[in-house]
């Protein structure tokens, strides 16, 4: 059993086993990545509630590593806990942990897409509504948050915080439903964007998905105990039995009598949920949807050895995140399995690179190539993504020197072409490589001897779901293909605003 003490003793390992970072490292970027989404975890009716619900948020760390927070109630009070940086630097202390009293609790592993990484931003965010005071965890971001809070300020609304999250929090205070699972209800149905949340009241916990699943969300069992988590991976940490997917738009509640069902809406959208989640952000033992992360990733590398394969010595991965795509490559084509590179793991997460100098360096301190594997050999790097191109190109150049005969580039996924709204920080559509180049101007730019993208194609067929249908696309693929699966409210109104900015210019100008 989870408790107070091993959580924190848990956690207090996870923090010793990252104290050697390089505290200067941490100003540099990995320039390739796109940055993680947010994590989420509940928890309900269980002993030692807020340090299962710890334990929950550092599996999910690989989504966010701004800030974390617990809230746990024990059915009167409600207790919070929230701190910047990883898990572990907030509740890797037993005092910390046993502050956490009930045995119900929600957290929050969070990074930063809208709202900026301050501490007012860490949730999960509380709202004291008396008899229906509640406090909420969300991954995803609203695509009307900006109207919204403009709307709500004009009648009146106070914001302690910029995130977008906190807009739920004042439309369920201005809802006039009896109860609140109502007054959430109501809530949802004023947004537009994706969102997965867990919601901790006094005497339940709420879970509930955006009407096309956009952001993942399941639910399990830990005993007489149920769980909400962003991922099955969290689950596999507590011990607990996984139940099923959260419906696109559904809200689950959770009580001492079982667990309810609710529907956002009466009328069913078609599921899109987030194809960037199969290829890229979640744990790779996770299962998305009932579909194996680790199997699709390596079906993607089978997949593009068969559009792109070309001859070499040896395959492989840019860790960690090549790994399965690579394994499924090398199966595919024949070719040797091998570390070309490898890769340190006392430099910890990286964030922004002021300069491009400093952003070269950084791929240096993190990737070491394999020099026995590399001179006089052809060899095949593979990822899951190529955004800006410094990685690929630094790697290149270090394979050369190592003495690779020919360095090919393949990309586990098609061309990001459009930047992301819906809770991954990708960059402006400007620094997107994709974008702004034809394949074969990427790979002059990398130096590459070729480079090629899995097909779109061919990234539906190989997770089960293929050809696209144009019509009725499987996934939110937006990033690939600039198909957007609902409004854009805020974005059309920054380029109305930009408009008439332009417009004010030219008119002072003459």
């Amino acid at each position: 059993m989870i408790t107070a003490r091993t959580a924190a003793a848990y956690l207090q390992g996870c923090r010793a086993r990252t104290a050697a970072r390089d505290d200067a490292y941490k100003r540099f970027v990995e320039a390739e990545r796109l940055k993680e989404e947010c994590g989420v975890f509940g928890v309900f009716g269980a002993p030692d509630a807020g340090a299962l619900a710890a334990v929950g948020a550092h599996a999910l760390q690989h989504r966010g590593q701004e800030g974390a927070g617990v809230v746990a109630t024990d059915g009167e009070k409600f207790y919070a806990e929230r701190g910047p940086g990883l898990v572990a630097d907030t509740f890797g202390s037993e005092k910390v942990v046993r502050r956490l009293v009930g045995s119900a609790a929600i957290s929050h592993t969070r990074y930063s897409t809208q709202g900026g990484s301050s501490t007012e931003n860490i949730q999960p965010l509380f709202a004291d509504l008396g008899g229906a005071s509640f406090a909420l965890a969300h991954n995803g971001n609203l695509t009307n948050a900006r109207i919204l809070r403009h709307q709500l300020r004009r009648d009146g609304a106070l914001f302690r915080s910029t995130a977008d999250t906190e807009v739920f929090l004042h439309l369920t205070a201005r809802a006039r439903d009896a109860n609140l699972v109502d007054r959430l209800i109501t809530a949802f149905r004023q947004v537009e964007g994706s969102y997965a949340v867990v919601i901790l009241g006094r005497d339940r916990m709420i879970g509930a998905r955006d009407p096309i699943g956009i952001r993942p969300l399941v639910l399990g069992k830990l005993g007489d105990a149920h769980i909400l988590a962003s991922e099955t991976c969290a689950l596999d940490l507590i011990g607990a039995e996984f139940v099923r997917d959260v419906e696109p738009g559904e809200v689950v509640v959770c009580t001492a009598e079982g667990v309810e069902s609710r529907r956002i809406s009466p009328t069913r959208s078609a599921a899109r949920s987030c194809i960037f989640e199969l290829i890229y952000f979640a744990r790779p033992n996770s299962f998305v949807d009932g579909k194996s992360v680790y199997e699709l990733r390596k079906a993607l590398g089978h997949q593009l050895a068969r559009e792109s394969a070309v001859e070499a010595d040896i395959v492989s991965p840019i860790p960690e995140s090549g790994v399965p795509a690579a394994i499924g490559y090398a199966a595919e084509t024949g070719q040797p399995f091998e570390l070309g590179i490898i890769r340190s793991h006392y430099v910890g997460r990286t964030f922004i690179a002021p300069r491009q100098d400093m952003r070269e360096l950084g791929v240096k301190r993190k990737h070491s190539i394999n020099r026995s594997e590399m001179e006089g050999k052809r060899v095949v790097f593979l990822d899951d993504s190529l955004v800006r191109g410094t990685t690929s190109r630094q790697l290149v150049q270090m394979a050369r020197d190592a003495g690779a005969k020919e360095v090919h580039i393949r990309i586990a996924s098609p061309p990001i072409t459009h930047p992301d709204f819906y809770g991954i920080d990708t960059p402006s559509k400007d620094e997107l490589m994709g974008a702004k180049y034809s394949v074969e101007e990427i790979r002059q730019h990398i130096r590459a001897d070729s480079l090629a993208y899995l097909s779109v194609d061919g990234l539906y067929k190989a997770l089960g779901a293929g050809p696209r249908d144009a019509a009725r696309p499987a996934f939110t693929d937006h990033c690939f293909t600039g198909d957007y699966p609902t409004p854009l409210p805020d974005e059309d109104l920054k380029k109305s605003e930009a408009a008439i900015e332009q417009l004010s210019l030219l008119a002072e100008s003459s």
